[in-house]
């Protein structure tokens, strides 16, 4: 439980920087958030008893033999540190099952330390030098980490904790993976006052975009020595975001990179800690933006970095657009007017992005009333009507259709069902897939009650695909606020995918034979990643989709029979994609949901 001198802390930052009524709307959110997180803490709670390892098999790490056995060099800058918890991290180190280690301590605390140089005393594996002098964050880790000797270099703060096996996995995975150079693990925080375990971060697998966002790698992070040596240590400029900055610099010099699905760090909570007081630091987010765009410059990537929302630490790339290029919007649609007059008149009044089309694809009108108002609407020279010239609804063919027929540099799917919110939503859009590892950006959409419709799309949910987060209430974080951070996904709806026109002849355009109608957003998608283009969601484009919450996919006979041939269709073309899992996903979630709800059976 926070104690009260923190809450008062926290009231007092946030009365300061966002004034009352900020405040108290933030302080709902906080309690709502709290409150949804209940579940996961009693889930986390069995899946550390069915997933950590037992007396016994620790016994057995403990006898293991390794071919390659290398020595992790822990780097730790100590500033006015806690005694009872250091002492807690030495014991942790002393208690490892693999034993080749070294802790590297540059203490640049005002005086010394009687009790530190004691407990550093405790094991030869120990190297302590205290600077006499405060060298800031960056400085004081460069100096411990001048101490290292080992063939990897690990990161830990001097207030927290590894589990007794941490060391033991990352060894197992080395040896399993010995071209590796940067490493990182999930990560848990823990009570500074009973070391009670909660708030479990199961992270996906390496996503440059979602990096970009925020730093969701953190706690733990291994380095080859040769790529450390490579990137040359940690700069003043970025302190506060010190291990985001190297983290950044880290994965521009090489794609070896491993992400370990287990909790091998525990972050401590206390009162003076980050863990804790998110909001006690601003400089440190300042620092994220200047790490992110030093980034984005080197990587010859001409964007502006904003603060992202209302979670510190979250943070909004806009790429810049280059030239003008020329967006097609592919609107299929039959009868509707309400619903497609409402979509249009909100691209109309809103975009502030002038090179762009709208092309609707008339299928099989029978009202009257949508021709007349078809003659109104193209009187705007930037609106026109192509005629789909076959019978039935086949949705990847229309689409198909209106790719071939347009002219655009960039094609957008989108549904008549929707209604736009974000004005510069193109020049977003452009942002992202300009780039050459882009293939496809999705946007955030809402139902009419403004909770989630759709936040990206995982693979593998009751063995086939399903939106993310849906039906979190608007303003609410759903897992580590993954909602409302830019994120590379396996997959967005078609319901609004915006693409390159080139990707489409280069993938054989949507599949028109399997995917009729149900699972072709996925499966283009999954093909533009076969042939090695990320997909990014971008949570800062936000639509309403009049998609009704209780409508079941199907609701006739005939329909059921196709979408069951299509899911088959689907489970059968990705396969093997399916087995492997999602890597944006994580092994210890449940395979039931789409919201990050962790998996209690022991994990394979």
């Amino acid at each position: 439980m926070l104690k009260i001198k923190s809450i008062i802390t926290i009231v007092n930052l946030n009365l300061k920087q966002n004034g009352f009524k900020n405040t108290v709307k933030k302080a709902n959110k906080h309690i709502l958030n709290k409150i949804l997180k209940k579940d996961n803490t009693h889930s986390y709670n069995i899946w550390i008893k069915n997933n950590e390892p037992t007396i016994e098999e620790l016994e057995k790490q403990k006898q293991e033999k390794f071919e390659v056995a290398p020595k992790f060099s822990f780097i730790v800058p100590m500033y006015n540190t806690p005694i009872r918890y250091f002492e807690e991290l030495v014991n942790c180190l002393i208690n490892q099952t693999y034993k080749n280690w070294e802790l590297c301590l540059a203490d640049g605390s005002k005086e010394e330390n009687d009790e530190i140089k004691e407990i550093v005393k405790k094991d030869y594996r120990i190297k302590y030098k205290f600077l006499n002098e405060n060298k800031g964050i960056a400085g004081n880790t460069n100096s411990a980490l001048e101490m290292a000797t080992g063939e990897y270099i690990a990161l830990l703060d001097h207030d927290d904790l590894l589990p007794v096996f941490c060391l033991y996995e990352l060894t197992k995975a080395i040896n399993e993976n010995s071209e590796i150079e940067f490493i990182y693990t999930d990560e848990d925080k823990i009570t500074g006052k009973d070391n009670r375990r909660f708030d479990p971060h199961f992270k996906p697998d390496f996503a440059i975009d979602t990096l970009r966002s925020n730093n969701y790698i953190t706690h733990l992070s291994v380095f080859k020595k040769e790529l450390m040596d490579k990137i040359q240590g940690f700069k003043d400029k970025y302190n506060g975001a010190q291990d985001y900055d190297i983290i950044l610099r880290a994965v521009e010099n090489t794609n070896k990179i491993l992400h370990i699905p287990k909790i091998l760090y525990h972050w401590r909570v206390h009162q003076n800690s980050t863990a804790m007081i998110s909001d006690a630091k601003p400089y440190a987010y300042e620092a994220g933006i200047r790490a992110i765009k030093d980034h984005l410059e080197r990587q010859k990537l001409k964007a502006k970095v904003n603060h992202g929302g209302d979670m510190h630490g979250v943070y909004e790339v806009e790429y810049k657009v280059e030239e003008n290029p020329k967006v097609s919007i592919l609107i299929p649609n039959k009868d509707s007017i309400s619903l497609l007059r409402n979509c249009v008149n909100s691209i109309l009044q809103l975009t502030t992005y002038q090179n762009y089309e709208i092309i609707i694809i008339e299928n099989n009108s029978e009202k009257k009333e949508i021709f007349e108002y078809y003659k109104q609407i193209e009187q705007n020279k930037k609106v026109k009507v192509i005629y789909y010239p076959e019978k039935g609804f086949n949705y990847s063919k229309i689409i198909n259709y209106g790719v071939k027929n347009c002219d655009g540099d960039f094609v957008l799917q989108l549904n008549s069902d929707t209604k736009l919110l974000t004005p510069n939503w193109l020049e977003k859009f452009i942002g992202f897939a300009q780039r050459e590892d882009v293939g496809a950006v999705g946007a955030r959409l809402y139902y009419k009650d403004k909770s989630i419709q759709h936040a990206g799309i995982e693979i593998g949910i009751l063995g086939l695909a399903n939106n993310l987060f849906i039906k979190t209430p608007k303003g609410v974080h759903a897992y580590f606020g993954r909602e409302c951070t830019t994120r590379n996904v396996t997959a967005v709806t078609g319901a609004c995918l915006f693409s390159k026109k080139s990707v489409y002849e280069e993938v054989g355009y949507m599949d028109e034979e399997n995917f009729k109608i149900s699972y072709n957003d996925v499966d283009f998608c999954l093909k533009l990643r076969e042939k090695g283009y990320l997909i990014v969601y971008n949570p800062y484009i936000e639509l309403i989709h009049y998609e009704s919450k209780t409508r079941g996919y199907e609701i006739t006979k005939e329909k059921n029979v196709r979408f069951e041939k299509e899911a088959n269709n689907f489970k059968n073309k990705w396969k093997r994609v399916l087995e492997k899992g999602d890597m944006y996903s994580n092994i210890n979630f449940s395979k039931q949901k789409a919201n990050c709800t962790i998996e209690t059976k022991k994990i394979k």
